[in-house]
């Protein structure tokens, strides 16, 4: 992922006649009474662990035909427990967004209603791919704290996160203009 990511930042400063940035990936993790629930977006790894992985929503990657077939899928979890694999390769330290139970509790409450888009296409005709960043962008944005979480350090990007908070703003999920369709 991370030298496919490299080269579409390649792609997109080439194409914008800027320098490439370093871009990131945003996940969640909400707690509650010490008790940790891990919500993100990743690629659909089997098909026996859907409920160990807490899995709330399962969508295409690149093309809605191609979703028939697990490699052509992602997940969105609220997993309870969870980890996430690669966060010691996080840059900056974590961002508290809030400690109130309530809040949280409503963040962790609008993850199954979280717009199954296509990864990797802009359905919802926002100017940017939806992503791992929309996801958290849609969800902090439904429970009124995007504002809170800022911005990716340094120069960095995270492309996608535009594509949450405009498809957050219009409300609870609607279906995505198709993606066979441009």
């Amino acid at each position: 992922m991370r030298a496919s990511g490299m080269a579409y930042e390649r792609l997109v400063a080439l194409a914008q006649r800027r320098a490439p940035r370093e871009l990131y990936h945003s996940a969640l993790v909400a707690t509650v009474d010490g008790r940790s629930t891990v919500i993100e977006m990743t690629p659909v790894p089997d098909s026996l662990g859907r409920s160990t992985r807490g899995v709330v929503v399962e969508a295409p990657v690149g093309c809605r035909l191609a979703g028939h077939f697990r490699v052509f899928r992602y997940e969105i979890r609220r997993w309870d427990g969870g980890t996430i694999p690669d966060v010691s390769s996080a840059v900056g330290s974590p961002v508290l967004v809030s400690s109130d139970a309530a809040v949280i509790a409503r963040a962790l409450a609008v993850v199954p209603l979280v717009p199954a888009a296509t990864w990797g296409r802009d359905e919802y005709r926002t100017g940017e791919m939806w992503n791992s960043n929309s996801v958290v962008a849609w969800i902090l944005t439904q429970v009124g704290l995007v504002s809170v979480a800022g911005h990716p350090p340094g120069q960095g990007r995270a492309p996608g996160w535009d594509a949450g908070i405009a498809v957050g703003r219009r409300g609870l999920p609607t279906s995505p203009v198709s993606s066979l369709q441009s």
